[in-house]
């Protein structure tokens, strides 16, 4: 038995090659010599999925077999047919050849020459393996000649159980392997490059953050290269969007020639097109998106707000039908943020419809009502289904009829004494509105009443999200609508994610015995539009405060990143009076409790602090990036670089310091520990 370097390579890399088990099949077959067996095997996919592992499989099994091998990596044959020719000269004279061509998407103006001129001066016995990044001309196919003799197949991720089985070969413990298969997307080179780096790391269960290397490397072999700026900067929106259709790239991309752009992305081979639009496979999307997130924090902040604002029109465009879709799509921006993803499933539910309420569905809802809330709430909600049927939505198994669940958003321009009467928590909403802010002419409230689901009340399902859903297109297409409401019994479970989505505790009122919480926003304070830019710009949400604490509250905004985001919110609305204003700092030890103008004294901490920064060079290089660049309004994070003199790089480093500096100083004066 050969022990030399190239059989115990051989032998490494076949005990490395997990599934493939039909890709495999097909190339054992062929290089036998089965009845009905390809003379052509064509592999396709994206880099970095496994396509040359499949070449060595079938290099091995064909010396295994006796029969000679010609391996050519035809990027260093410059798409010419002499070179092509001469390399594979041995396959034209030596029968049962087996000619292995790898990276053929650098050969492809040589495609119809090979079908149609080559191949047909191969040895008798010859077979043929390609492997590149894009699919074949269809002529393979349509060709009644080549068609039986010849297969496509396109070479695709490997799923959790496989990338687990390359992991373990690869000596990744148990405990550490599904954070690693969470960013790889079951991209082999994704995988092996995160085994590499991450032996001998703690298991933290935290998503695997690869280092800027990786990054480069992954980049590099599952990108390749990129045309220009602009088809990088289009390959910057399909790693944040959940889908890329030509108009959303327009919206985010605002004058570049998005039609070519598009045309562009469909056709790279880690691009899938689909009847929504474009999906970047996952691994390039989690490279790409972690790579500009470690090369240009601030340009990834502001793609994320640019694809969260076209979100929103869309959903604003689409159909009532439409819309659920488009939110999710939305909700996919903040998928990996804690204390949401436990609560809300992004992913579409066909499994559930989500309808109109019809007459026969009334006794049904009346039915859930008192099972999952009591008797008082099925009374309650008998009087809105008299007063406002419009507002009701009925739940469904795909198949059935008979409604699983139902919510109700009431709308209401002002308060009805039957109303207030009839149902106490409407009845708090109305007063907490007087109390802060009366509607002024043409604005109305709005209020999801019920969200019902027996047996599984309010619990995180698919029927919860998808009322979710409902209540957030409601939210994003409505016009003239001054405050929102929405109802939670299990205040503990939701309060987190509430105080994510920036909706604070406004009343609490006992209902046949049932304490009912109600969290309210004023969109007059903060418009739909801001407050989709600030969800993604938020980083870290507030998903670890205290449940059921207000957005303000100072147990909430002095908790870890909470603060921090809170301090860049007030520097970035600086010359915004109306978004400064519901700054949760001003809810803070920053600005005292008996303030006449707690505004005001909010700007005064935030300038002080400022001003106690240039202790040191650094702190005034600082001090003068954070200053240019909010205080003095520059257009842009570069127009501010310009204004100090400095290179772009230089002027990133001092804003960070400055940053840093600045939430420092601020913890400092108030006495609060550091995250």
């Amino acid at each position: 038995m050969s022990t030399g370097l190239g059989s115990r390579l051989a032998a490494a890399r076949a005990e490395a090659l997990v599934g493939r088990e039909r890709e495999r099949a097909v190339i054992d077959a062929a290089v036998a010599g089965s009845d009905g067996a390809p003379v052509v095997v064509y592999l396709h996919g994206p880099g970095g999925i496994g396509k040359s592992t499949l070449l060595r499989h079938a290099a091995r099994q064909a010396e295994r077999a006796g029969r000679p091998v010609v391996h050519l990596d035809v990027r260093f044959l410059d798409a010419e047919p002499r070179r092509f020719e001469e390399a594979a000269a041995l396959a034209c004279v030596q029968p049962g050849t087996v000619l292995l061509l790898d990276s053929f998407e650098h050969c492809r103006p040589l495609e119809p020459w090979l079908r149609d001129t080559f191949l047909l001066r191969l040895a008798d016995d010859a077979l043929v393996v390609i492997a590149g990044r894009g699919a074949p001309d269809p002529e393979w196919s349509l060709d009644p000649g080549w068609s039986p003799l010849f297969c496509e197949l396109a070479v695709r991720p490997l799923d959790p159980a496989e990338s687990s089985a390359l992991l373990a070969s690869r000596g990744v413990a148990p405990a550490q392997r599904s954070r690693l298969t969470a960013f790889a997307g079951g991209s082999p080179l994704a995988l092996s490059l995160a085994a590499t780096v991450s032996a001998g790391s703690p298991a933290t269960g935290a998503p695997w953050e690869p280092t800027g290397d990786v990054l480069t490397t992954l980049v590099e072999r599952l990108v390749g290269d990129v045309p220009g700026p602009a088809h990088r900067r289009a390959l910057e929106v399909v790693a944040q969007a959940y889908v890329t259709r030509e108009s959303l790239l327009r919206a985010v991309l605002g004058g570049e020639d998005t039609a070519e752009l598009f045309a562009w992305l469909r056709q790279l081979p880690y691009v899938e097109a689909t009847a929504e639009g474009l999906h970047p496979h996952d691994a390039v999307r989690a490279t790409l998106e972690a790579d500009l997130r470690w090369r240009d924090p601030a340009r990834y902040d502001d793609v994320r707000v640019r694809v969260s604002a076209a979100a929103l029109e869309a959903v604003r465009a689409a159909s009532d039908g439409d819309a659920l879709l488009r939110v999710a799509e939305w909700m996919f921006l903040f998928r990996d943020q804690t204390g949401v993803d436990e609560l809300y499933d992004w992913r579409a539910h066909p499994h559930v419809e989500d309808s109109t309420l019809s007459p026969a569905d009334v006794p049904e809802v009346l039915r859930m009502a008192a099972e999952a809330e009591g008797p008082e709430s099925a009374r309650i909600a008998e009087h809105w289904l008299r007063r406002r049927p419009g507002g009701f939505r009925v739940y469904r198994y795909a198949g059935s009829a008979r409604p699983v669940a139902f919510m109700a958003v009431l709308r209401m321009e002002e308060p009805d004494p039957e109303d207030l009467a009839a149902d106490p928590v409407v009845a708090a909403l109305w007063a907490h509105v007087a109390d802060t802010a009366p509607l002024g002419p043409g604005e109305h409230l709005a209020i999801r009443r019920f969200a019902v689901q027996p047996a599984w009340h309010q619990q995180p399902s698919p029927v919860m999200d998808l009322i979710s859903r409902r209540t957030i297109a409601d939210e994003m297409r409505a016009r003239g609508r001054a405050v929102t409401a929405t109802v939670f019994e299990d205040a503990g479970r939701w309060g987190a994610y509430l105080a994510a989505a920036r909706l604070a505790e406004v009343a609490a009122v006992d209902v046949g015995g049932r304490r009912q919480h109600v969290f309210g926003r004023d969109w007059r304070r903060e418009p739909v539009e801001r407050w989709v830019e600030l969800r993604a710009r938020a980083a870290a949400p507030v998903a670890s405060a205290p449940a059921g604490r207000p957005p303000g509250d100072d147990g909430d905004v002095l908790a870890g990143a909470a603060f921090e985001a809170a301090v860049l919110e007030a520097l970035s609305t600086w010359h915004a009076p109306r978004e400064f204003a519901t700054n949760p700092l001003l809810g803070s030890p920053l600005v005292p409790a008996d303030s006449a103008d707690p505004v005001a004294d909010l700007r005064a901490a935030l300038s002080a602090a400022l001003d106690a920064l240039p202790s040191d060079p650094a702190g005034v290089r600082a001090h003068e990036a954070l200053t240019t660049t909010f205080i003095s309004a520059s257009r842009t994070h570069k127009a501010a670089a310009r204004r100090l003199g400095v290179p772009y790089g230089t002027y990133r480093r001092h804003l960070a310091l400055g940053r840093e500096r600045l939430v420092a100083e601020l913890r400092r004066r108030i006495g609060a520990p550091r995250s």
